[in-house]
């Protein structure tokens, strides 16, 4: 099939990439805010497994190309429009899709993957002019970090789709990513878009709630982890995103979740319980530096502190709404000098904060940003943080304080080290001390 993409979210990329790699005939369109030169060089990009791989090799096999500053206008008829553009782009989509359908002669299946408001696929439809023109919502579950995974082995696809012929469309579109059992889930248009707003509205509530828990099971002198495992236990609720942190964000969850606010503003319903979830998580940032002030007794100018990752997740280098933004300007604010390490998002801090004069940062060796430091905290849990060379640690750390914003690592085995350990929640059995 001949398709047009339109945008430069990871959404794009990675429907380029796969559509072009199963034969499709793709024209991708990098938007004007990031062409395809940008994007290259994107470090989000480039750490995304497989994913610049392919698309190269699209380009070189031809069944990629790419327009560059020439906008939407092509000679070439097209069966697909694929628009995967940012909430902030919706205007722009309007003139697009105008601009393609005032130039198409015969049918066209406009697939809106972008995070528009609900019922944006529906208006996007009556600018396609009819004549058996039709809109689907495809709902981006494109997963940071494993995009080319989540996109060529999905779990399921969300389509929101009223039409038979659209639908036969898309699922022919896809069906190199549909064969070894059914994965398209169908449902109304509407309903998909909404559907999206509210599983993430329903993640972020587990978590915040999660650590509404962690919170109180520290007044109370409880370990949250067994409380963890007994709530995850119950078929009722299971384990996923029951693991309290220091706080999420992304430049997805953290939009979307903003999204469905709204939508729910826009609707006329004011929602207590988004507003409560937001609330939480923008203290959660916060924990990490709270437990430090607590432990020194507020006493924290001149002090220096070791922070193991800034990207919002693992496998990102990403830093958009990520705890650390929060955490390093507490910290400063109290005159703490930061060495803060992350194998990934050192560029993306870098252009965010600048050269700032209580700040160091480091890509390579973990173990140097905790030289002279007085403490050591854990913000973004990437496999090679996890078992860390405990001795080393132990005597790099002036004053043996470990705060794990993650929950990580075993408080008894930590403590058994010599290490006072700080977590969400957790806490080291009692009458545990150093023992090597």
């Amino acid at each position: 099939m001949r398709v047009q993409i339109h945008g430069s979210e990871l959404a794009a990329a990675t429907a380029a990439a796969a559509l072009s790699w199963v034969g499709h005939q793709v024209r991708w369109v990098p938007h004007a805010s990031m062409r395809w030169p940008a994007l290259q060089a994107a470090d989000w990009l480039r750490r995304e497994p497989d994913l610049l791989e392919r698309l190269e090799e699209g380009l070189e096999q031809g069944t990629l190309s790419l327009a560059n500053g020439e906008g939407a206008a092509s000679g070439e008829a097209i069966d697909i429009l694929w628009l995967a553009l940012s909430p902030e782009q919706r205007e722009e989509a309007d003139e697009l899709v105008a601009e393609v359908a005032g130039r198409q002669q015969g049918a066209l299946i406009l697939v809106n993957n972008s995070t528009f408001p609900v019922g944006e696929t529906e208006r996007l439809e009556a600018r396609l002019g009819g004549n058996g023109r039709r809109a689907v919502a495809l709902v981006d579950m494109i997963e940071e970090g494993r995009s080319w995974a989540s996109f060529t082995r999905p779990g399921r696809w969300l389509l929101g789709c009223d039409d038979e012929h659209a639908e036969a469309q898309v699922r022919e579109l896809l069906r190199a990513f549909n064969r070894r059992r059914d994965v398209m889930q169908l449902m109304p248009r509407r309903a998909a878009e909404l559907t999206k707003l509210a599983t993430i509205g329903m993640l972020a509530t587990r978590i915040s709630y999660m650590n509404e828990i962690a919170g109180l099971a520290d007044s109370l002198g409880v370990d949250v982890e067994y409380v963890r495992q007994g709530m995850g236990a119950d078929s009722r609720i299971g384990y996923e995103y029951l693991y309290p942190g220091c706080g999420f964000g992304g430049p997805h969850f953290s939009r979307d979740l903003m999204r469905l606010a709204d939508v729910q503003e826009a609707s006329g319903r004011q929602s207590a319980l988004l507003e409560q979830v937001l609330d939480i998580n923008e203290q959660k940032k916060e924990t990490l530096f709270r437990k430090l002030w607590t432990h020194f007794h507020g006493q924290l100018e001149g002090r220096t502190v070791a922070i193991w990752g800034a990207a919002f997740k693992p496998g990102s280098a990403r830093i958009d709404h990520a705890p650390v933004l929060t955490l390093l300007r507490a910290l400063w604010a109290q005159g703490v000098r930061v060495q803060l390490h992350d194998p990934a998002a050192v560029p993306a801090l870098r252009a965010e904060v600048g050269d700032h004069p209580l700040l160091s940062l480091f890509d390579g060796d973990p173990y140097a940003a905790c030289e002279n430091a007085d403490a050591l905290m854990l913000v973004t849990e990437w496999k090679h943080y996890w078992n860390p060379d405990w001795s080393r640690l132990a005597k790099l750390l002036h004053e043996k304080l470990l705060l794990d914003g993650r929950n990580i690592y075993d408080p008894t085995h930590v403590a058994s080290w010599g290490l006072a350990y700080r977590g969400i929640g957790r806490r080291a059995e009692p009458g545990e001390s150093s023992t090597r």
